[in-house]
């Protein structure tokens, strides 16, 4: 079966910088909706339009093709004194950024009393290798397609 709109898509992937350092990788098989319904990466989506299950291929996204440009913006400091307590380096929190959104913050410094965080996800910014290799296509369910994702083993659950 072809990878066309309403597939259900089981795929093992690789990210890497542009250097090759391996940067993620899924640990099991990962199923999206195929269809444009915000699943997978645009660019990753149109490059498997019409291909079958054993399909491999390295993909290059541009920054705004993958998590975005840095945003200086998100970048935050907050008195030690309003920190939660047990949040270390390298934790994360839930906060509002000055555009007003929801934003995941991880901590990335703590000096005297100030906690310096980054509301940017880790590979905002970057150029990305995203590896791919195609394990089944099949046509999705009425209700997968209804609620816009893949359920199962691979997919999402309720």
């Amino acid at each position: 079966m072809k990878i066309e709109k309403n597939s259900a898509v089981t795929l093992h992937y690789t990210i890497s910088d542009t250097s090759g350092k391996l940067l993620d990788e899924s640990k099991e098989p990962m199923s999206y909706l195929h269809g444009g319904y915000g699943n997978i990466f645009a660019k990753v989506e149109e490059a498997l339009e019409g291909k079958e299950a054993a399909y491999q291929a390295t993909i290059v996204l541009e920054p705004e093709e993958a998590f975005g440009q840095r945003n200086e913006g998100l970048l935050q400091t907050i008195p030690k004194t309003q920190f939660p307590p047990g949040v270390k380096l390298g934790g994360q929190l839930e906060g509002r950024g000055e555009d007003g959104q929801t934003h995941v913050f991880t901590v990335v410094k703590i000096k005297g009393d100030t906690v310096y965080l980054d509301g940017n996800h880790t590979l905002a910014g970057k150029t990305l290798r995203f590896g791919l290799k195609v394990l089944e296509v099949r046509a999705a369910s009425e209700e997968e397609v209804a609620h816009g994702h893949v359920h199962g083993a691979h997919g999402h659950h309720h």
